[in-house]
């Protein structure tokens, strides 16, 4: 029985009845709407290699669930521990976009989200773009895999972030640390923040970094967004952000290379890996790098 099946007859109902509808969404498992009963889910079935991504299937489970009871992600319905396959309540809205989040007003909208996620139930474990961009590089030299030429070059000044970063410190507040566009879904009312696959406490400056990064926000939308979450932009946690925002490119440049030998998903990994390692590679070398750097240390 596969899972999609096992999670139908788990709700209940007339099993003829079940619909089950692929969802062209995701870049490492496969979704669908599942209807049934009356009532409509939505499905997650892990894919290939996922371990190698270091994604903990059970950290998942405890934050998603957490993230619910915050009132920001959606409900646990239930769990296949074997398959990995996650059954979720479905929220009727609209799957956001980078286009969407041009619109005026919305880096207060994320703000408000984030703060709902960063208040709520501490996650069951850490997140550390630092600790994780070496736990991909040890895969990719483990398999011999390629990445983006000039790549360690650049891990010095990874070190200078981190110690700059390491010289005030903020508390730690629990993360979803992947926030594509994608990931967050308007229900005309609020925006909810879905799949947890690399959630775990993190400095919320990361939080507010990947997502401007992936959002595509510019200098002005970047300030907009800190001054939402924190109440001001002062330039130290603007330091901070745009930091991160650079890590939030040096990790998943890795993922994405590792994605690229592994996954089965029709996408081109290569370059979504080409591109974010291209983005960070330019920060590097830009002239406001050490400013950045001196301003975080200024605190």
């Amino acid at each position: 029985m596969d899972a999609l099946t096992l999670l139908g007859k788990t709700l209940g109902g007339d099993p003829s009845q079940l619909r089950v509808t692929p969802i062209a969404a995701g870049l490492t498992n496969k979704n669908y709407r599942l209807d049934v009963a009356g009532k409509t889910f939505f499905v997650r079935i892990p894919g290939p290699a996922t371990d190698l991504l270091a994604i903990d299937r059970a950290n998942e489970l405890d934050n998603t669930r957490a993230a619910a009871e915050a009132g920001v992600g959606p409900k646990v319905v239930h769990y296949e521990p074997e398959s990995g396959a996650l059954l979720l309540e479905w929220i009727d809205g609209r799957t956001m976009s980078s286009a969407a989040f041009a619109e005026p007003g919305t880096p207060a909208r994320i703000a408000e989200a984030l703060r709902r996620l960063h208040a709520g139930p501490r996650f069951r474990d850490e997140f550390n773009m630092f600790r994780l961009a070496e736990y991909y590089l040890r895969v990719v030299d483990e398999r011999s895999l390629r990445i983006p030429d000039g790549y360690r070059d650049e891990l010095p000044k990874v070190a200078l972030i981190e110690a700059a970063l390491a010289a005030h410190p903020l508390a730690t507040v629990p993360c979803h640390n992947d926030l594509l566009a994608e990931n967050y879904i308007d229900d005309g009312r609020k925006l909810w923040i879905v799949d947890y696959e690399y959630s775990g406490n993190n400095d919320p400056t990361f939080e507010l970094g990947n997502t401007a990064q992936e959002l595509g926000f510019d200098a002005a939308r970047q300030e907009e967004l800190c001054a939402a979450y924190f109440g001001e932009a002062t330039p130290a946690l603007l330091a901070r952000m745009r930091l991160q925002m650079i890590m939030s490119d040096v990790g998943w440049t890795l993922w994405a290379a590792i994605q690229a030998a592994v996954s089965s998903i029709d996408y081109d990994f290569w370059g979504w890996a080409e591109e974010r390692w291209g983005r960070a590679s330019t920060a590097f070398g830009r002239d406001d790098f050490d400013d950045l750097l001196a301003e975080a240390v200024a605190g």
